[in-house]
């Protein structure tokens, strides 16, 4: 209607008034209700030619789309364990912080787990203890066995000494006989060595890596005590948050509720526009809004992304063959839009639905100086025609809480 006003203004007024005052014909005389599309048929025609190009010349630079909101993230409460709710500590919808505490399942066996661990370190530290001693008892055997050796070999050495000086004074077998217990002195040498070996060995070795490996039972044990409490992961507020002492939870059937990032929905707005105007919408493309949680308010905004890929030509491979005529109707080209001003978006509910309008600037090809007067002037024409659909935007604005509340019969 408004595009029709305008274009009246300069087709069928300039029209009449050379019929008026050119012509001489008057109002309810020559210029009769049925006679006025034979008096104005030239004015007429081109009015309706007129709106129409203004009207497709508005809408598809300057394109317009109500299919806009505040899209958020929720996050699922989900515990990394199943298990049965001992302690909630939100009611049903609270604000929380990274870290809280939200519900803590029953953790009896976990707690089993984590105290058989420590008692197992604590038996290993005490095994650590018993091997030292054993260590020092096995020196001990090693200096007792080196000093039985050298008595059983001193003596043999001095006998053998008389018996190569005066032969015959010392029996041959008195001689054999401590060569033998000079060899069972020094296998007993060597016994205590080994043991010595094997005691240096559990200190070292053998009992570090059992008490390693029991630290790593505790730590696995308190990992699986802590997955018991389930924590925000950001900061954000609960919404729907029914969990109670004695239910139980799961990761695949029984999430406990949603938690929605604190300031989620406040920062992007997302709007589908219709792929005519695919060639049309541009990064860095000023836009404005109006939001039906915020009436009688205009945003500037700015295109900070458009998708380039259309949601409905998407499928999943299967065992048939993909059939167009049961797709669905096309879709729409994703835009994301960012406020121009700092907190542009305060006061806009999450979710809510919004009216957007987009402009086309040509400001860089209207100023470049290999564009012809004709194209500038065309460019020209294209931009101030921007003004009739900011213009609707802003009645559109002034008429949402009347159409909402009053026609619509809320």
């Amino acid at each position: 209607m408004l595009e029709l006003i305008i274009c009246s203004l300069v087709t069928i007024l300039p029209d009449y008034l050379y019929r008026r005052y050119v012509q001489g014909k008057r109002l309810g005389r020559e210029i009769t209700f049925y006679s006025v599309w034979f008096e104005l048929r030239w004015g007429i025609t081109g009015c309706l030619m007129l709106t129409i190009g203004l009207i497709t010349t508005v809408f598809f630079f300057h394109p317009s789309t109500s299919n806009a909101a505040l899209f958020f993230r929720t996050i699922p409460i989900l515990p990394e364990a199943s298990g049965r709710v001992a302690e909630v500590n939100f009611g049903y919808s609270a604000a929380v912080k990274r870290g809280d505490v939200l519900f803590r399942l029953d953790s009896s066996k976990q707690e089993a787990a984590v105290e058989t661990a420590k008692r197992k370190i604590a038996e290993v530290e005490a095994s650590i203890l018993s091997a030292r001693a054993d260590a020092v008892k096995a020196e001990a055997q090693i200096q007792e066995a080196k000093a039985n050796y050298q008595q059983a070999k001193d003596e043999l050495d001095t006998k053998s000494e008389l018996q190569r000086r005066n032969p015959g004074i010392v029996p041959q077998r008195d001689i054999e006989k401590l060569q033998v217990v000079v060899g069972q002195r020094q296998a007993g040498v060597d016994a205590a060595l080994a043991v010595k070996e094997s005691a240096d060995l559990r200190v070292s070795t053998l009992l570090p890596a059992e008490k390693a490996s029991a630290i790593a039972a505790l730590n696995e044990a308190q990992v699986d005590l802590d997955k018991t409490f389930v924590r925000a992961g950001v900061d954000g507020r609960v919404e729907q948050f029914f969990l109670r002492a004695g239910d139980v939870v799961n990761q695949m059937l029984r999430p406990a509720g949603v938690l929605i990032p604190a300031g989620s929905g406040q920062q992007r707005l997302q709007a589908g526009f219709g792929q005519i105007e695919a060639s049309v919408m541009k990064t860095g493309m000023l836009a404005e809004a109006t939001c039906v949680s915020r009436p009688w308010t205009i945003i500037p905004m700015i295109v900070t992304d458009v998708q380039d890929y259309i949601a409905a030509g998407q499928f999943r491979g299967g065992e048939q063959l993909l059939e167009l005529q049961t797709a669905a109707k096309p879709g729409t080209i994703l835009v994301f839009l960012e406020p121009l001003y700092k907190n542009g978006l305060d006061g806009v509910t999450a979710g809510g639905v919004c009216t957007v309008n987009a402009y086309t600037s040509n400001h860089d090809k209207i100023v470049d100086p290999n564009t012809s007067t004709g194209r500038r002037i065309a460019l020209h024409a294209i931009d101030a025609v921007g003004f009739v659909h900011a213009l609707l935007l802003r009645i559109q604005a002034i008429l949402m809480p009347f159409k909402t509340l009053v026609l619509g019969g809320h």
